[in-house]
């Protein structure tokens, strides 16, 4: 289907919203009248510009308080749509968006509102316009989209249809199944939005918190399937007020804009995308390496160096099935000046695939620069910029990373780590709903509750995505930070690796002097009025440092080591099927952290 995407959804000027929404991909563009009203450019320009790049002029909104109105403000209301009229014909616009008046003089009369809207439409269709009536949720007398139909249907006429929007209809509660009964040829436009599900008055709701369909809670999917039973063969469009949005880089949001778009159409079951592949574990982490530090890190973790690359400065440390690759050769030149998590091997059945599936949703691809003899290896970016590719580690079938790597003797004394359990990335505040739907949408990974968790200067949102099986785990945070307070903090990153003894492997670390994050007696004096524990589990959780939780399926034991330059390691056990991150211990643990770094 053709996609669309109103011009209020970007940062920068008109000329800049066009370039980038036509460098994304979309067909079309919906002209929101600030934007006109802001620009330098004649609408004749503007018209000449969005054909230049290819683009639709699919919509031009908003018109107010146009229908319902008292007789002596009529004829007002009438120059006024003429004089818009004239700019849409030198625009090139031949749809205009009226939305349902929030006036306080307009009457609550469905009669005169169709005589006016019915009126309207006469003017338009002299101008060759059509008129989409929209039901704003919060409008005085008309908020539902199947009040604005019986209106339309009571107005009949062929200019004037009804525009739908996602967002005015889910947030009331409406059943958009009634949407089928509308014929498809009277829905003239579909305005898609979704939303956090939040206790507000829904136009602050509106106006500040809607995002992209799959990045929060409302069923967009369910209410297109309906529209499209119901015949509608327009534009898919988006209409996403968000103060973040507006503030964020131009191209790579309207990039993020369209691939919502495919997400939701291959959700809705009309569209041929490649199935997802969901990634079946980790093959390794990899991290930037200036330093001693994370070499040491490893060698007290028990990790043993067991291959050097044949052509690059980059080693690989293993312990059971948890692989650690230090890149000596990412440094300040290539955006790691200090230790830091570059890119994740993921482990796909099928990584061509994988790779393909993530070309279809606009992930972008990175080059590789390989010797002849190296694993070929596909490789996308996400969000926050880690590297993210996609291995099949030593099948039969298909060349293995790990051949890249000239053996070395290990001599290490292993502390019991079985593999990765989940790394946690950091994002920027206005990459994190993107990294949600991109998760989601390229890898297939289930999204879970958003939290904020308490941190000494302020808030940390976190949200997991994981695969059905918890094989893989991500951990997506975003801190809100003090001014000032540096590369610390919200910048830290995370990889937790899982002991099958966690008390044992404690043990290890501390005979080894492995810096661990020391944790409060308070803490220890909390969990004992919280829980009853065994006495003697309560006094080898405090001797050891190490952090408990619990929930409906079972336990969970960890500890933290301190951070070398941005990057830290999790040391964790579940116990009878627990599937949390220890969420309740984050506020500790990151009060922990930052009294080491004052």
């Amino acid at each position: 289907m053709r996609k669309s995407i109103a011009t209020v959804r970007l940062s920068g000027t008109l000329e800049e919203k066009l370039t980038a929404i036509a460098a994304a991909g979309f067909d079309g563009v919906e002209i929101f009248e600030n934007d006109l009203l802001a620009s330098p450019l004649s609408p004749e320009r503007i018209r000449d510009r969005a054909a230049e790049l290819g683009l639709t002029i699919d919509l031009f909104q908003p018109f107010r308080d146009a229908e319902a109105v008292p007789e002596d403000l009529l004829a007002r209301t009438l120059r006024r749509a003429e004089k818009k009229f004239a700019v849409m014909e030198r625009l090139g616009a031949d749809l205009m968006l009226v939305c349902s008046s929030v006036s306080p003089a307009a009457l609550d009369d469905d009669a005169l509102a169709a005589e006016q809207l019915r009126l309207l439409a006469e003017r338009a269709a002299a101008h060759g316009i059509r008129i989409a009536y929209e039901a704003l949720a919060w409008g005085r007398h008309v908020n539902t989209y199947d009040h604005a139909w019986r209106i339309v249907r009571q107005a009949d006429h062929p200019a004037l249809g009804i525009c739908l929007d996602s967002f005015h209809i889910l947030s009331r509660g409406s059943d958009p199944k009634g949407i089928e009964e509308i014929p498809g040829k009277k829905i003239f436009f579909l305005q898609l939005a979704d939303a956090p599900l939040m206790a507000m008055d829904v136009l602050q709701w509106s106006r500040h918190y809607r995002c992209f369909p799959g990045q929060g809670g409302l069923d967009v999917a369910g209410l297109l399937e309906h529209v499209l039973r119901a015949g509608y063969d327009g534009p898919l469009s988006l209409e996403v007020f968000n103060d973040v949005f507006r503030q964020g880089d131009t191209a790579r949001t309207a990039v993020d804009a369209l691939r919502s778009l495919i997400a939701l159409e291959e959700a809705a079951g009309r569209t041929d995308l490649p199935a997802p592949v969901v990634p079946t574990g980790f093959a390794f982490a990899e991290l930037a390496s200036t330093g001693p530090e994370l070499p040491a890190l490893l060698t007290e973790l028990g990790f043993a160096r067991t291959g050097r690359h044949h052509s690059k400065p980059v080693e690989l440390w293993e312990q059971g099935d948890a692989r650690i690759v230090l890149n000596s050769g990412l440094d300040a030149t290539t955006g790691h000046p200090e230790p830091a998590l570059a890119a994740i091997g993921l482990e796909t059945p099928d990584p061509a695939a994988s790779a393909g599936r993530a070309r279809a949703l606009l992930a972008p691809v990175l080059p590789r620069h390989r010797a002849v003899a190296d694993a070929p290896l596909d490789a996308v970016a996400a969000p926050d910029s880690t590297e993210l590719f996609f291995c099949r580690t030593e099948h039969p079938d298909h060349p293995s990373w790990t051949g890249d790597f000239t053996p070395r003797a290990a001599s290490a004394s292993p502390a019991g780590i079985t593999h990765i359990d989940h790394v946690a990335l950091t994002q920027p505040r206005h990459h994190f709903d993107e990294a949600s739907l991109f998760y989601r949408a390229v890898l297939g990974l289930r999204p879970h509750e958003s939290l904020e968790l308490a941190d000494p200067y302020g808030l940390l949102r976190s949200r997991a995505v994981s695969g059905a099986d918890g094989s893989v785990r991500l951990a997506l945070n975003v801190a809100q930070i003090r001014p000032g307070s540096g590369p610390s903090g919200s910048l830290r990153q995370h990889i937790a690796l899982h002991s099958r003894d966690i008390v044992a492997t404690a043990r290890r670390l501390r005979e080894r002097g492995a810096p661990l994050l020391p944790i409060p007696d308070n803490y220890y004096d909390d969990l004992e009025a919280r829980h009853e524990l065994d006495p003697g589990l309560h006094r080898t959780l405090r001797e050891l440092g190490l952090l408990y939780d619990r929930d409906d399926s079972g336990t969970f034991l960890h500890l933290y080591t301190a951070t070398v330059g941005r990057v830290f390691f999790e040391i964790v056990q579940r116990i009878d099927g627990y599937q949390g991150y220890g969420a309740a211990n984050a506020p500790v643990r990151l009060a922990a952290q930052h009294a080491r770094t004052r």
